[in-house]
Parts: C-alpha cells; structure tokens; sequence
C-alpha cells in the first residue's frame, strides 16, 4: 500500500477503499488497542463483526488521523475527539447545503431577471 519515492512516502485514500485492522495500524501509526478504543468510543465504524473481521473505509482512515491530530494538538480525550469530530462533520454538512441552497436562489434570481 505505502510507495516510497526518495524517501517521500505516501498512501492514496479513497473512500471506496477498505483497509484491515493492520493496514489501518500501519498507515496511522497506532496500536491495535488504540484502533479498537476508537471503535468503542464511536470514532471509526468498521464493517465487520469482530476486529479480525473489520475493515476501514478510506473516509475511516481521513477520520483517524483526524482524531488523532485533534488529541495531539488539542490534547483532547477520545471521547472529546470524538464529539469533535461529529461537530466538524455536520458543520461541513451544514456548509455544503448553504451553498447549494445559495447556488439555487441564484438560479431562481437569474431566472426572474432581478
């Protein structure tokens, strides 16, 4: 998964990707334990039923790293990181639709000639 290019390495995520619990280890830099606390805490919702069986969306991943950047740099808790991260979400949902609905008036407005 990794490539290694000079010493740059990188890993493409798309969300239709799915990665096991190792892969999601290795790409984040975390233990098997912090995966799975992030499971119980509601951080990642892996498709599987026990952790030899989960696996992780590329969005799974993007939300790990994510979590772990919010407890480093914020020195949140998981469960914080967690609340954090659903807020963040719903204001990106939240955007997304203001700008749609803005995108329609415009049209409407375009087409009334005002």
């Amino acid at each position: 998964m990794p490539t290694s290019n000079n010493g740059i390495e990188g890993v493409v995520l798309d969300e239709r990707m799915a990665v096991s619990i190792t892969e999601m280890t290795s790409v984040c830099g975390i233990e098997v334990e912090v995966v799975r606390m992030m499971v119980s805490e509601g951080v990642l919702h892996p498709r599987g039923a026990a952790p030899e069986q989960w696996s992780f969306s590329g969005t799974e991943v993007q939300r790990a790293r994510r979590a772990l950047r919010l407890q480093r740099d914020l020195e949140l808790n998981l469960a914080g990181a967690a609340l954090a991260l659903d807020l963040l979400e719903e204001i990106d949902r939240l955007r997304s639709r203001v700008r749609c609905l803005e995108q329609h008036l415009g049209s409407v407005r375009d087409a009334d000639g005002s």
